[in-house]
Protein backbone atom coordinates (compact mmCIF):
# COMPACT_ATOMS: atom_id res chain seq x y z
CA UNK A 1 0.00 0.00 0.00
CA UNK A 2 1.08 3.39 -1.01
CA UNK A 3 1.24 5.99 1.83
CA UNK A 4 1.24 9.54 0.99
CA UNK A 5 0.28 13.17 2.95
CA UNK A 6 -2.86 14.76 2.07
CA UNK A 7 -0.65 17.72 1.03
CA UNK A 8 1.19 15.57 -1.48
CA UNK A 9 -2.23 14.31 -3.00
CA UNK A 10 -3.69 18.07 -3.24
CA UNK A 11 -0.55 18.62 -5.61
CA UNK A 12 -0.05 15.68 -7.37
CA UNK A 13 -3.99 14.26 -7.35
CA UNK A 14 -3.78 12.90 -11.22
CA UNK A 15 -0.65 10.65 -10.27
CA UNK A 16 -2.24 9.34 -7.33
CA UNK A 17 -5.79 8.73 -8.73
CA UNK A 18 -3.66 6.48 -11.36
CA UNK A 19 -1.67 4.63 -8.57
CA UNK A 20 -5.24 3.74 -7.19
CA UNK A 21 -6.19 1.85 -10.35
CA UNK A 22 -3.17 -0.72 -8.97
CA UNK A 23 -2.90 -0.26 -5.40
CA UNK A 24 -4.33 1.12 -2.44
CA UNK A 25 -3.39 4.71 -1.86
CA UNK A 26 -3.19 5.68 2.10
CA UNK A 27 -3.70 9.31 2.97
CA UNK A 28 -2.55 10.49 6.02
CA UNK A 29 -3.61 13.85 7.70
CA UNK A 30 -0.99 15.59 10.39
CA UNK A 31 0.97 11.98 10.19
CA UNK A 32 -1.70 10.29 10.83
CA UNK A 33 -4.05 7.88 8.77
CA UNK A 34 -6.73 9.54 7.35
CA UNK A 35 -8.58 7.80 4.22
CA UNK A 36 -7.49 4.84 1.86
CA UNK A 37 -8.15 5.66 -2.07
CA UNK A 38 -9.20 2.52 -4.44
CA UNK A 39 -10.02 1.85 -7.28
CA UNK A 40 -13.54 1.38 -8.70
CA UNK A 41 -12.71 -2.45 -8.90
CA UNK A 42 -11.34 -2.99 -5.86
CA UNK A 43 -14.34 -1.68 -3.82
CA UNK A 44 -16.95 -3.53 -5.23
CA UNK A 45 -14.81 -6.60 -4.50
CA UNK A 46 -14.49 -5.24 -1.10
CA UNK A 47 -18.34 -4.94 -1.16
CA UNK A 48 -19.03 -8.11 -2.40
CA UNK A 49 -17.01 -10.07 -0.33
CA UNK A 50 -19.09 -8.39 2.42
CA UNK A 51 -22.22 -8.88 0.73
CA UNK A 52 -21.56 -12.80 0.99
CA UNK A 53 -20.69 -12.43 4.70
CA UNK A 54 -23.81 -10.59 5.45
CA UNK A 55 -25.37 -13.61 3.69
CA UNK A 56 -23.73 -16.50 5.17
CA UNK A 57 -24.84 -14.79 8.24
CA UNK A 58 -28.47 -14.21 7.99
CA UNK A 59 -28.09 -18.43 6.31
CA UNK A 60 -26.98 -19.49 9.76
CA UNK A 61 -29.40 -17.59 11.46
CA UNK A 62 -32.00 -19.66 9.24
CA UNK A 63 -30.66 -22.58 9.62
CA UNK A 64 -29.98 -22.54 13.21
CA UNK A 65 -33.44 -20.72 14.51
CA UNK A 66 -33.72 -17.62 15.98
CA UNK A 67 -36.46 -15.53 17.53
CA UNK A 68 -39.63 -14.73 16.00
CA UNK A 69 -41.24 -11.32 16.76
CA UNK A 70 -43.48 -13.01 19.87
CA UNK A 71 -40.10 -14.71 21.58
CA UNK A 72 -38.68 -11.60 21.39
CA UNK A 73 -40.68 -9.79 23.02
CA UNK A 74 -41.72 -12.70 25.65
CA UNK A 75 -37.84 -12.15 26.26
CA UNK A 76 -37.74 -8.39 26.45
CA UNK A 77 -39.90 -8.55 28.97
CA UNK A 78 -38.96 -10.91 30.89
CA UNK A 79 -35.66 -8.60 31.15
CA UNK A 80 -37.48 -5.60 32.07
CA UNK A 81 -39.77 -7.01 34.99
CA UNK A 82 -36.36 -8.43 35.83
CA UNK A 83 -34.69 -5.45 36.53
CA UNK A 84 -37.98 -3.56 38.39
Amino acid sequence: MLNVAATEVKQRLGQYLESALTEPVMIEKSGRPAVVMLSVAEYERLRALEDAWWGEQAQQAIEGGFAGSEETLRRLQERLNAEA
